[in-house]
């Protein structure tokens, strides 16, 4: 088998007056895993159902290798759907119920029982072959969805929230065999969740969406370390997001990066003051009321901005930090207002001299070497380096 391109052109869609879809645009390449990731009621189901040919565009394509298949029903595309709830025929059983796509077709016994058997051992039920769906856990009804899917061989292989009817450790389990799978059998997966850390786990790229909106598309990576837009930031992990405004952004060039980056200076209100070091001469320079970030982009003096910094870069200790003199680490000052321990990571919300909370997130890597154990209402330092901040340039009200 091997996996189509699928191209979403210009696609809306209303219901009455409300916009499902407004102009959704975008390719994904040939056995691609690609996920369409966001809340629920930003449009990803509707998307993925016009794609299947469940509902129509009221404008726009959707091209399978450069045919457009809007006039086509569902059964003349080359892709299958997996739904959430199963829709497995209780009364058969699962080897029936894999087999009952070929028997539509009217294929041969002898070839629907080599496919079934095929079929089943590549979803690892060899020994549930017959079973009825009620004898079966969660997983393994989604397993037999996925073989009666996959037995047309389609080009295309739709997952309309697969795993969301099931408890947590399983749906850790089956999205890691999902993963597999899809590496086994080569074709193009397009995958309904609004899971982020499911879709940053499994997809080659995301589109996350927003009522109606397609906000960003990109690798986990570039989804989680350059979010376009402030609520993909928010929306994929945790994160600190702050309103800013550019106070300065100068062009330099970091040894051995062939880029040129900017280092921006921003002005945060919501952040206060920087803390005074030992050797600071003034507790309140004009300059320790900003902060300092990199970006490869210019950003215009006196421009609106949001500024974010994920919990995890932010490093928290009950010392001041020895920061060498280097003037790209950013320094506050605060007090433990929670700490909440979660087994290989602690999260503490510091509440800076101004009020303002922030997140920092502490892996526990070597308990002996862990230092000091930071407890409620400790007096912190909170610092993280200019490289780990990011710039939204647009300002979502």
């Amino acid at each position: 088998m091997k996996g189509s391109q699928v191209r979403i052109d210009h696609v809306s869609k209303h219901f009455g007056s409300f916009h499902a879809l407004d102009d959704i645009n975008f390719t994904i390449e040939p056995g691609e895993f690609f996920s369409l990731l966001g809340p629920s009621g930003c449009g990803k189901t509707t998307l993925l159902r016009i794609i299947a040919g469940f509902e129509f565009p009221d404008e726009g394509a959707v091209y399978f290798d450069g045919t457009n298949v809007v006039p086509l029903q569902p059964n003349k595309r080359q892709s299958n759907t997996v739904f959430q709830n199963y829709a497995l025929f209780p009364h058969l059983s699962v080897y029936d119920n894999v087999a009952f796509p070929l028997k539509l077709k009217g294929i041969d016994k002898n070839t629907i029982d080599q496919k079934v058997r095929e079929y089943l051992h590549l979803v690892q039920l060899d020994q549930h072959i017959f079973k009825k769906p009620s004898q079966l856990s969660g997983g393994q009804k989604q397993r037999v969805a996925i073989a009666r899917a996959l037995i047309n061989e389609p080009k295309v292989l739709l997952l309309d929230e697969p795993l969301s009817a099931l408890d947590a450790k399983l749906r850790s389990n089956l999205l890691v065999e999902l993963d597999h799978l899809h590496d086994k059998i080569g074709i193009t997966f397009i995958y309904v969740t609004h899971d982020q850390s499911e879709a940053l786990a499994v997809s080659d790229r995301i589109a996350v969406m927003n009522f109606g909106h397609v906000l960003q598309v990109g690798t986990p990576f570039e989804i989680y370390e350059s979010p376009a837009t402030q609520f993909v930031a928010q929306f994929i992990g945790e994160t600190n997001l702050f309103e800013s405004t550019v106070v300065n952004c100068e062009e330099y060039k970091v040894q051995g990066k062939s880029d040129i980056e900017h280092m921006v200076t921003l002005n945060t209100p919501a952040l206060g003051l920087q803390a005074q070091l030992k050797g600071d001469t003034q507790a309140t320079k004009e300059e320790d009321k900003n902060i300092l970030v990199t970006d490869y982009e210019h950003t215009d003096e006196g421009q609106k901005v949001a500024f974010t910094i994920r919990p995890e870069k932010i490093r928290i200790t009950l010392e001041e930090p020895d920061v060498h003199g280097r003037k790209d680490i950013n320094v506050f000052k605060g007090v433990v207002e929670e700490p909440v321990y979660t087994g290989f990571q602690s999260k503490f919300y510091v509440k800076l001299d101004n009020g303002t909370i922030v997140k920092v997130f502490k892996q526990h890597v070597n308990y002996l070497d862990d230092g000091p154990e930071i407890q409620w209402k400790d007096t912190v330092y909170i610092s993280w380096s200019a490289e780990d901040g990011y710039i939204v340039e647009d300002i979502e009200k």
